[in-house]
């Protein structure tokens, strides 16, 4: 369900929007909010990411040479993920995305709706993230 007043996708929101993700913003374009739900100490680290309307990270790749990835659950809003090379998938409450190692990605909000989603940082080995380019504005606007 698309969503695009914040208040109304605040209500939809049940792990919270968090704070402003200063610390990944150069990553991103528009505004994101981080809301951690464990402890990253812990061995398995859960964050529920919040974008605003347009709002999208850079392509971007989970290295590991053991384990590894990302899933992504989908919470509240509309939204997108895309690997290199295929269409974008659209995202809804429920939808889940389970992110290879060593795959080139972007996912975000749809430009009419907020979106939020539990990111899992999968285990692994030698594990780190390297971010790529910004998802142009005119591939962005292709969706």
């Amino acid at each position: 369900m698309k969503i695009n007043g914040q208040a109304q996708f605040t209500q939809q929101n049940m792990f919270g929007t968090g704070a402003p993700n200063t610390a990944y913003a150069q990553y991103f374009v528009g505004q994101s909010f981080l809301n951690p739900l464990t402890d990253p100490q812990c061995g398995l680290f859960l964050a529920n990411v919040t974008f605003e309307p347009g709002c999208r990270n850079n392509w971007h790749i989970h290295h590991a040479s053991k384990g590894g990835g990302q899933i992504l659950i989908c919470t509240a809003g509309e939204g997108w993920y895309q690997e290199e090379g295929k269409p974008a998938v659209s995202l809804t409450p429920g939808s889940v995305i389970t992110i290879s190692p060593e795959v080139k990605h972007w996912h975000g909000a749809k430009a009419d709706s907020w979106f939020s989603h539990i990111a899992i940082e999968v285990p692994g080995e030698n594990c780190s993230n390297e971010w790529c380019e910004p998802v142009s504005d005119e591939d962005y606007a292709k969706l």
